[in-house]
């Protein structure tokens, strides 16, 4: 018989990360508190999407106390090192996904679980290729899907994904917002010891 751990925190409104967390056999708890998801100058990619996550977890100091499982986590996209946050409007998803169209790019989950006995921080890399877009599949995946909370504008569970992704290096599930098999895994070694 399988022996969840209980008492978990999803420090995340992101429906999609708890519906993942929810199918791999989790209950939990989602509690949200506004974080500042800016960084310091000069970090590496990674180190940007691990500096966020951690740094949403350390605003769960009372509940870790409390002797609950906190998870956070933050994704980013990047093409080379620039990196594609949220898109505020029409515009600068638009430009997102003309960066992005005929070309790799890399999804990075970074993800904190944080207990009164352990602080485990790491990340998750996945590369996605997207085939050319023109600029109608652009304009008709913003206008229907308006796909403005999310890193890099756009869900590879959405219309865009189903049509324009040749080719995924990596986790799905990451891309989504969870690297949901590194998290279960992590998680139950946690709880086993």
């Amino acid at each position: 018989m399988l022996h969840f751990p209980t008492d978990i925190i999803l420090a995340s409104a992101s429906p999609r990360r708890q519906q993942l967390l929810r199918e791999a056999g989790f209950s939990f708890t989602v509690i949200v508190k506004e974080i500042d998801e800016s960084w310091p100058e000069g970090l590496i990619r990674e180190q940007v999407a691990e500096h966020i996550a951690k740094n949403k977890a350390s605003a769960y100091d009372k509940e870790v106390e409390e002797g609950k499982t906190v998870i956070t986590a933050d994704t980013i996209v990047c093409i080379g090192n620039e990196i594609l946050n949220k898109a505020p409007g029409i515009k600068e998803a638009t430009e997102m996904l003309e960066k992005l169209s005929g070309k790799k790019h890399e999804v990075i989950t970074a993800v904190c679980i944080r207990n009164k006995s352990s602080n485990d921080c790491f990340h998750v890399t996945t590369s996605v290729t997207f085939r050319n877009l023109s600029a109608g599949e652009i304009e008709y995946y913003i206008e229907t899907c308006k796909p403005f909370d999310k890193a890099g504008a756009y869900g590879i569970q959405e219309w865009i994904g189903l049509v324009a992704i040749t080719s995924i290096n990596g986790s799905y599930h990451n891309v989504v917002g969870l690297p949901v098999a590194e998290v279960y895994r992590r998680l139950m070694l946690m709880h086993s010891k």
